[in-house]
């Protein structure tokens, strides 16, 4: 997901740690129900950033914002897509307009009625520049009217919603499932008196209105989230859980004891060194994710300093040849990973029924001949002639000289499988006397130090918000485009170290507005191109995503996006 950064990873989020043992409650969480049979017991991250669905921008907080509202249409079980608030959908011929029915009946949490005003609403705040919504941009693909505001409207009686684009887009329908897209209430988000300023604030502690199948009760910051069932959410009398109580903590080896202490159903996270003895279990799971782990370098780094583009840009691509991927998937992933070339994964599709990577009719990619080839082997012979061309100095003995040092800085957040991905990067390089200082963060400060350029290499990753190529690469287009992008440090402030930057962005807007299938994806292979072509991705490997579930749990289940649902889950004592 566009700033979905990678809550998923292998190791979870931030720092709050949460022990305890035995009993029916989880790590201290009181649950509100006697009833242990109606409560799951959940461990997916620590503390969210934002509740506010169109402010949140990772996987954990996408999994809370799945649980507690729920837009125009979500996921199934099985993972299709289908509608939840709608109860038909019209498309026009030219696939511009669609108009939507709402079901009947529809509520908040606080009982009042839901409407498609509701939606025209929560769209055009969303959209809105002054809402800091990391997903803004999403809503580019609407038609604009002369002042600049998206083409959704509302009928007046509330029953339908119509929705305008300003081209044909493939992956629009799936869109209306994601948390940006989820209605929020007018009144409950601007009665804070600093709502202008502070648009988040509405949601930043317990008791706020949702229209999802659960609703936050009880929030100890840091520490703990009790979720209780809506009785006005649209499909309530489907859901048997009473309660979901969430423990709140970035430490994998507390919430593996809590998981074993039974204080816990649910955890997405668990020391490295216990994968291999966790595989194969009857609690263990593997779900397919679209994603890539990488590694990404600020290009605005003074690492930089007095190089030319073609220097910077070989220094970059001198790293890629010295980390070992398949040493990473098999001692650190451990769940089938496959080592990643490109930062498009292998099971996107084309946006027309095909796999992107297989639809070679007019490109083929990668392969040696491609500007932006990265290979999977080890070559350090490759690396050093790199950075020769950057000029560094080497002895007979391929090992950097005195004169020429060269020392990275590389951040990363908690979590045992991210830092040993770092120190597994950091003796990789050294094998030619790059030193490599790891500077592990908590999961708030390492996504202000990143979003802010305070790095010069970092722990990356991206889990698609939809099934379309141009989700993977809109994120790498600088900022200050129709992008929305204020996160990804590729493009923050263009230098002469990554250049092309003009065409990139007017290349990503032709692929965004093109209707003809072969045309956008061969754009789409030119773009990855560019991106792979500066260095600045060195992709490691393609996700899946892994959780340990209790077998008495049924009904749980998850996207290809990393979102978890809840909602139909069961559970026998």
């Amino acid at each position: 997901m566009k700033k979905l950064i990678v809550a998923l990873l292998i190791g979870a989020m931030t720092a709050s740690v949460l022990t305890g043992c035995g009993g029916s409650k989880a790590s201290g969480v009181a649950s509100a129900t006697s009833d242990i049979s109606k409560v799951l017991r959940v461990c997916l991250a620590s503390e969210p950033d934002h509740l506010d669905p169109a402010l949140n921008s990772t996987v954990d907080g996408a999994s809370l914002a799945v649980n507690s509202f729920v837009g125009l249409y979500t996921y199934d079980k099985d993972g299709n897509l289908a509608p939840a608030l709608v109860t038909d959908t019209q498309v026009s011929d030219d696939k511009l307009t669609y108009t939507f029915t709402m079901k009947d009946g529809l509520k908040w949490s606080d009982g009042s009625d839901l409407t498609a005003k509701d939606f025209e609403y929560s769209w055009k705040r969303a959209a809105d520049p002054a809402t800091t919504s990391d997903y803004g941009y999403l809503f580019d693909i609407f038609a604009k009217d002369a002042d600049g505001n998206i083409q959704v409207t509302a009928s007046d009686d509330g029953k339908t919603l119509t929705a305008v684009l300003a081209s044909p887009c493939a992956y629009f329908e799936s869109l209306l499932a994601f948390p940006t897209f989820m209605p929020v209430k007018k009144e409950a988000v601007e009665a804070p008196a600093d709502h202008e300023t502070n648009p988040g604030s509405w949601a930043s502690e317990a008791g706020f209105v949702t229209n999802g199948p659960f609703t936050l009760k009880e929030w100890k910051h840091n520490e703990s989230m009790v979720y209780v069932k809506n009785p006005y959410y649209y499909d309530a009398d489907k859901v048997k859980l009473e309660e979901i109580d969430y423990m709140l903590s970035s430490d994998d080896t507390a919430m593996f004891s809590a998981y074993n202490a039974n204080n816990l159903d649910l955890i997405d996270s668990a020391p490295n060194d216990e994968l291999a003895n966790l595989k194969g279990k009857d609690d263990f799971y593997v779900a397919d994710t679209i994603g890539t782990y990488y590694v990404g370098f600020n290009v605005n780094s003074s690492l930089f300093d007095g190089k030319t583009p073609e220097q910077a840009n070989a220094m970059r691509k001198a790293i890629t040849y010295l980390i070992d991927r398949q040493i990473i998937v098999d001692n650190i992933g451990q769940t089938g990973q496959i080592p990643a070339n490109t930062f498009i994964p292998n099971s996107m599709s084309d946006g027309e029924g095909g796999m992107f990577k297989e639809n070679t009719d007019s490109y083929t990619y990668p392969d040696e001949a491609s500007v932006g080839y990265y290979p999977i082997e080890v070559n350090i012979e490759k690396a050093v002639e790199l950075l020769k061309e950057a000029g560094y100095e080497f002895d007979d003995n391929n090992m950097l000289s005195a004169s020429t040092p060269l020392t990275l800085n590389y951040l990363t957040n908690d979590g045992t499988g991210n830092i040993a991905i770092a120190q597994q990067i950091q003796q990789d390089v050294a094998q030619i006397g790059i030193s490599m200082d790891i500077q592990q963060e908590d999961w708030q400060t390492f996504l202000n130090d990143r979003k802010n350029g305070n790095f010069d290499i970092a722990r990356e990753g991206w889990l698609a918000d939809y099934d379309d190529p141009v989700n993977m690469l809109e994120i790498c287009a600088p900022n200050g485009d129709d992008s929305g992008n204020d996160d990804m440090q590729l493009g923050l402030n263009p230098t002469e170290s990554a250049p092309k930057w003009d065409e990139y962005i007017d290349l990503l807007k032709q692929i965004k507005s093109e209707a003809d299938s072969d045309k956008r994806l061969a754009m789409m292979h030119k773009a990855e191109d560019m991106i792979m072509e500066t260095g600045a991705i060195i992709p490691l490997y393609y996700y899946n995503d892994f959780y340990l579930l209790k077998t008495n749990v049924s009904g749980v289940y998850c996207n290809v996006f990393g979102m978890k649902y809840f909602m139909y889950a069961e559970k026998a004592v």
